[in-house]
């Protein structure tokens, strides 16, 4: 069994920031295989499919950004899954905006989210999708930046990485982690 697992935080409020690209990969992911993301459990909402006869959860949690871990690690405990079998998707500053990186383990990268992800499975060695959403300019801080929308600019850059992640999504599945890291690293 899988875990896929955009990272965001709840409520339209947030909807269409950078925050919250996790969040647009899973929603994305799911209208491909017409899946809906609905079911209300272990703090998250959650869908799931079979993928080549395995089962894929797919999940959104609902404890903001900050608390991500705890629904991850509920929802790891609740369907036993290992933690080498969780993939997270979320932003990441150090990126240029819609850029991709996937790695099979490493550190958090100040990331509070993922932070939380680790400290609540006990492991760093978790796949990973991370959506680049550029530095903040000068003026903004960093919760402002990454709270805010992508200008016009950025968009079609964000929505082609969302794009480019669902695939991803789709590689890892079928063909592993390092074959994803191939082809979109």
């Amino acid at each position: 069994m899988k875990l896929v697992v955009g990272l965001g935080n709840p409520g339209f409020k947030y909807a269409a920031t950078r925050h919250n690209i996790g969040f647009r990969v899973i929603d994305n992911f799911a209208d491909k295989k017409q899946i809906k993301i609905e079911k209300e459990e272990q703090e998250a909402l959650t869908g799931s499919l079979y993928f080549k006869g395995e089962k894929v959860i797919l999940a959104k949690p609902q404890t903001y950004m900050n608390n991500s871990g705890r629904a991850v690690g509920k929802l790891v405990n609740w369907y036993d899954i290992a933690p080498e079998n969780v993939i997270i998707i979320y932003d990441d500053l150090d990126l240029n905006t819609g850029h991709l990186r996937i790695k099979s383990s490493g550190g958090h990268g100040g990331h509070n989210g993922v932070k939380s992800v680790f400290n609540h499975l006990g492991s760093t060695d978790i796949s990973r999708i991370k959506i680049g959403i550029g530095r903040p300019p000068e003026y903004m801080t960093v919760p402002d930046y990454v709270l805010g929308k992508f200008d016009k600019e950025e968009r079609d850059k964000a929505a082609r990485a969302v794009r480019e992640a669902v695939e991803a999504i789709g590689v890892i599945l079928d063909q592993g982690i390092e074959q994803a890291m191939n082809k979109y690293n």
